[in-house]
């Protein structure tokens, strides 16, 4: 598998008076883990454990007593937790661990024929387990979403033992799943959601859970947010948090939910006592303050919280757009999330035992500008976090704009996902747009905290991975290197031509020339074909197709969010013309290169880039079609309807791709498409077929 970047592999090492055998015939190394280390560090070793496995057919003995562990022996264990084991093992590295955040050392000790996997804490013990299997054993990281075996071996034995990693670049690193329509969907049985919304019904699968997870530990993240709108009172929802802190991993919230409310949270809670309350802090403070202690207080019985703190409005909005009553100034507005802030910090002090828990603010649209203009009073230990774009194309303004105060700390906010303008179910930020992000962080002093939405993770893996490289030790990864490597490693019979399928696919986007970022993601191009259909079915509602048009909100706050739609149908027509040929063009070599790999290889160039690939395509002809339709439907019916029809043909390339992504364990992986909706776009394209087949464009007969 390809070298991990970060890891500093030792040139040289003390010679070995014997070779470490972990693996030979019907023979097994065991693995020990210390009593005094915490469960997180056992269930690691035990994955470490199923990694031998895989590899050689056969489990190692998870032992509990040193003594048992012999005549050679794995031990994974924590500076933390296990000091006194480590110094009499290796003084050397635990003298280099000491005071380290995270940090791993991996060494063989030859005159006790044992194999030391030390962390300076428990995280690092884990992240050094994880670390050994990709590097020794050849476990893909993400070996459950991409379908990557590791070469099976009757042997493992080594004479030098190597590896290790220093502090990480960017102390908090984390996964936000969100907008997790397809993860919701894929297993039935996570149990129920209670929210008035059409998408999050049921609550992630446990195992599923466990899987994504797994993966994120692997790589070296160290924090998530495990859902939407996690409600921390409903059972269900508790136990993916209970989950991910059973593996050692820190949780947080969304940056609607501060101290785990969100505006469904809050209605539940006062639904239940019998009370409709506003959700309004400024008239409703007592209400806030009591709901906002009462959950904090069931996250603070769970160790490693990072708390977000904040005050935005439902759906994701200022807290004034619903609210008729709300000042009209903005400092008047910015004084109110200040209030807010400062409250929810006291409550985190009365609830939270830490002597400073991590807590964060997550500067969103109003939040950006107000914190730009100075107009926010934050606690001091608060971390600011500055967002993106959305995708992960370029930070926004307040990044480059807003003073840095001595004594703060400060992260970003990273999109390899969004929804609704996408990308969603089709990736489209490269490893290497990503690195100019993560290097301008490292610039400007933002490296306390580092989350990245992911949404469903699978769509995403590319980027995650390469992503988790660069959180880890950014000075030593380049990116077009690491790629050409991660393609050589996966594709070994077609490198050439996979690398550059990849790299057409990315750069086939249409950047939109006023904002600079992608400009046809598969969001924004099932949106803009949405709008035109919904104007052949209701033609009075608009006679003319101006853009799409953008909120005050997202004009002021947002401004390179999405591209500001100056664009006439026509040139839509162009564009989504364009995009396609080149995404087909690049499409068109990945299929090739394709036939000369075979079984999970194969599979995983066709889940991850062919049928992505096809998915995006099928959208870009169908919006073609619907617009010309759309030009079409008053002078010539029959020409707009033949346009409706191809682009129902579209549909019937999108399932395809959907099929090529959705076997073996795969099956029903788009059922929970309720995000983007596509069977709702095909069905509302059937309707404009047929009300031009019947002749009542004008809504007579």
């Amino acid at each position: 598998m390809v070298k991990r970047i970060g890891l500093i592999l030792a040139a040289t090492l003390t010679a070995a008076a014997a070779t470490f055998e972990l693996a030979a015939g019907a023979r097994r190394a065991a693995l020990y883990v210390p009593p005094g280390e915490p469960e997180c560090v056992r269930l690691a070793a035990g994955d470490l454990a199923e990694d031998i496995r895989k590899v050689t057919g056969r489990s190692p003995a998870l032992v509990t007593r040193q003594e048992d562990c012999a005549p050679h022996c794995v031990v994974i264990a924590s500076l933390a937790h296990s000091r006194d084991l480590i110094e009499q093992l290796d003084p050397e590295s635990a003298t280099w661990l000491k005071g380290r955040w995270e940090a791993f050392r991996i060494r063989l000790v030859a005159a006790k024929s044992t194999l030391l996997i030390a962390g300076s804490d428990e995280r690092g013990a884990i992240f050094g387990a994880y670390a050994f299997s990709e590097r020794y054993l050849g476990v893909d990281p993400l070996y459950f979403w991409t379908g990557f075996e590791p070469p099976r071996r009757k042997t493992l034995r080594w004479k030098q033992v190597s590896l290790e990693a220093d502090e990480p670049a960017f102390r908090y690193r984390g996964w936000f799943i969100n907008d997790e329509d397809l993860l919701t969907e894929w297993r039935d049985g996570g149990g129920r959601r209670f929210i008035d919304y059409p998408y999050y019904h049921q609550v992630i699968h446990p195992e599923v859970m466990e899987r994504v997870l797994e993966a994120a530990l692997r790589l070296g993240f160290n924090l998530i947010i495990p859902s939407s709108f996690n409600d921390i009172t409903n059972p269900p929802e508790e136990g993916l948090i209970r989950l991910a802190v059973r593996r050692g991993l820190h949780v947080s919230m969304h940056h609607i939910e501060p101290l785990g409310v969100s505006a469904f949270a809050f209605s539940n809670y006062w639904r239940r006592k019998g009370m409709s309350v506003p959700f309004t802090f400024h008239s409703q403070r007592a209400a806030f303050e009591e709901i906002w202690r009462h959950f904090a207080s069931r996250w603070a019985a769970y160790p490693g919280v990072v708390w977000q703190l904040g005050l935005r409005g439902i759906a994701d909005r200022p807290f004034w757009q619903h609210d008729p009553d709300a000042p009209r100034s903005d400092e008047a507005r910015a004084a109110i999330i200040s209030d807010a802030v400062q409250l929810q910090w006291r409550i985190v002090g009365e609830v939270d035992s830490r002597r400073l828990p991590p807590a964060t603010i997550t500067l969103w649209m109003e939040g950006a500008e107000f914190n730009r203009r100075g107009l926010l009073r934050l606690p001091e230990p608060v971390t600011v976090v500055f967002a993106d774009n959305t995708p992960g194309w370029k930070m926004q303004a307040d990044f480059y704009q807003s003073p840095r105060q001595p004594g703060r700390t400060y992260g970003i906010y990273y999109h390899h996902a969004l929804w609704s303008s996408g990308p969603h179910l089709v990736q489209a930020v490269p490893p290497w747009k990503t690195y100019e992000i993560l290097r301008e962080a490292v610039e400007r002093q933002a490296t306390y905290y580092a989350l990245f939405n992911v949404s469903n993770v699978r769509e995403f893996v590319l980027g995650l991975e390469a992503t988790a490289y660069m959180v880890r030790d950014l000075r030593s990864y380049e990116p077009h290197i690491w790629f050409r490597k991660w393609v050589e490693a996966r594709f070994p019979a077609a490198a050439r031509d996979v690398e550059r399928a990849y790299r057409d696919f990315f750069a086939a986007y249409e950047i939109d020339e006023q904002t600079g970022t992608p400009a046809l993601l598969d969001g924004q191009t099932l949106a803009e074909g949405r709008r035109l259909l919904g104007q052949i079915l209701k033609p009075e509602a608009s006679p003319l197709a101006p853009s799409t048009p953008r909120s005050e909100t997202l004009n002021r706050f947002f401004p390179s969010m999405r591209p500001v739609g100056s664009w006439s149908v026509p040139e839509l027509i162009e564009r989504c013309r364009r995009q396609r040929l080149r995404m087909e063009s690049a499409l068109r070599l990945a299929a090739s290169a394709a036939n000369r790999l075979a079984g999970y290889r194969r599979e995983f160039l066709e889940s991850n880039l062919l049928a992505q690939g096809r998915i995006l395509a099928g959208l870009l002809a169908w919006t073609e079609s619907v617009a010309a339709a759309w030009q079409q439907r008053e002078t010539d019916p029959q020409a707009a309807a033949a346009s409706l029809r191809r682009g129902l043909e579209a549909f019937r390339q999108i399932r395809e791709a959907q099929a090529l992504a959705s076997r073996g364990r795969w099956r029903d992986w788009y059922r929970g498409d309720r995000k983007m909706n596509l069977g709702g776009a095909e069905s509302q394209t059937r309707q404009a077929l047929d009300l031009l087949q019947r002749g009542t464009l004008d809504g007579h007969e």
